[in-house]
């Protein structure tokens, strides 16, 4: 005898696979347009806390609902006077100062300070000897604009950021970052597996205290 239940399930099943595949396949492309997104990393100017290749979750959500915050590392679309020739590239660095920050380099130990507080950056690059990058290669002294960033490669030597297009322009603007033009905050590293961790804030960040008010 057949089972007529039986053989409704299963017919069942095979017409409702393709509604089934559909839909996973909606809500991976809502997720990756409005959620999570991966990166992989073209360029050596974040090593070594993101390598060459280096595969990184991004949540795209975050800023939806609060500010960025500094020493978080942020994928952003580069202003047009940083672009290489590729329109639409996308950057990643590490943020070093919000909006009102004032920012100076160097103290006594060559170190950048933000409102007055010295950063200590363990993140930035060493050389195969254990010798870091310098934390700037020339001094500066800035006031990061309202609803701008400042944001810096760790591999200070290799890095097309903040620094270098205040350097080449002495325009604040050209030299920071609109807010509204993250991506999203890199959150994680996932490939490869040995390299697998969180990109947490450094602790050097929590110290630093809120911008004076303008005057």
């Amino acid at each position: 005898m057949i089972d007529e239940q039986t053989e409704k399930r299963r017919g069942s099943f095979w017409r409702e696979l393709p509604i089934l595949v559909g839909v996973a396949i909606l809500v991976a492309v809502l997720v990756r347009a409005f959620v999570l997104q991966t990166f992989y990393i073209p360029s050596p100017s974040m090593e070594h806390t993101l390598n060459v290749l280096d595969r990184v979750l991004v949540n795209k959500l975050v800023y939806d609902f609060r500010e960025p915050r500094r020493g978080e590392i942020v994928v952003f679309k580069a202003p047009q006077q940083w672009q290489s020739g590729t329109e639409g590239e996308d950057f990643i660095k590490r943020i070093i100062g919000t909006g009102g920050d004032h920012i100076v380099c160097c103290d006594g130990q060559q170190r950048i300070t933000v409102n007055g507080r010295a950063l200590d950056e363990p993140y930035i690059y060493r050389d195969a000897d254990g010798t870091p990058n310098a934390a700037a290669d020339e001094p500066f002294n800035i006031t990061v604009p309202t609803g701008r960033l400042w944001v810096m490669g760790d591999h200070r030597e290799a890095s097309a950021d903040s620094l270098e297009h205040w350097e080449t322009s002495q325009n604040i603007d050209e030299a920071t970052i609109k807010a509204d033009s993250i991506v999203g905050r890199a959150f994680t590293i996932f490939w490869p597996v040995n390299r697998a961790t969180w990109l947490s804030v450094p602790p050097t960040f929590e110290g630093v205290p809120a911008p004076a008010p303008a005057k």
